[in-house]
């Protein structure tokens, strides 16, 4: 059982993970990520997933906790329909420091990013998706949560999600993935916070 499941399903699974009460710990391997094409040119597929079996809508929820250090570090969740169609979203490092980001990818990757107050090495985050809607969001405390992003999403009749981590310029970072949650569409209004 991984994060309570037993239908993980592995894209470049880590060559150094385990689980520990149902917790996901891993380590990156060196050169890995996610990206396509855009303004870097190179199409890249290479990062850690492990991606659970989700309908055409639902929630999922996740606990990531992280030592990042270098440029591009990077943890956080995962939305896939495949190799040219998901979202990817945490923290990653950037300009110095670890910044809430985002990356879209529909044929091409877009990268949205910005400063995180909270403390980076302990983050939630929440995926929904419904009627072609992706809905981001990121928690200091499991609790309160903020909306990240509010994009389309492409359609599909089941989708992949869970854990995702990635360091372009180095391996070795260290990360554990916790309090994992699946099921139906929360409901909630945009800006309810809970």
């Amino acid at each position: 059982m991984i994060l309570g499941r037993d239908d993980g399903i592995w894209l470049n699974a880590p060559a150094t993970w385990s689980t520990d009460g149902g917790d996901l710990r891993l380590v990156t391997d060196a050169a890995t990520d996610f990206w396509q094409a855009t303004h870097y040119g190179f199409r890249r597929d290479s990062g850690h997933f492990l991606g659970f079996p989700a309908g055409p809508a639902f929630t999922a929820q996740l606990r990531v906790r992280g030592g990042y250090q270098a440029l591009y570090d990077q943890a956080g969740i995962m939305v896939r329909v495949d190799d040219r169609r998901w979202v990817k979203a945490g923290i990653e490092m950037s300009d110095g420091r670890a910044m809430l980001g985002s990356v879209l990818t529909d044929g091409r990757s877009d990268w949205a990013t910005g400063p995180y107050d909270g403390d980076p090495r302990d983050l939630w985050l929440r995926a929904t998706v419904a009627d072609g809607v992706l809905r981001l969001q990121a928690s200091a405390d499991g609790r309160a949560w903020p909306l990240v992003r509010l994009a389309p999403f492409p359609v599909a009749a089941d989708y992949r999600v869970g854990p995702m981590a990635c360091t372009p310029e180095r391996g070795g970072l260290s990360v554990v993935f916790s309090d994992f949650t699946l099921g139906p569409p929360n409901g909630r209004a945009l800006h309810d916070l809970g």
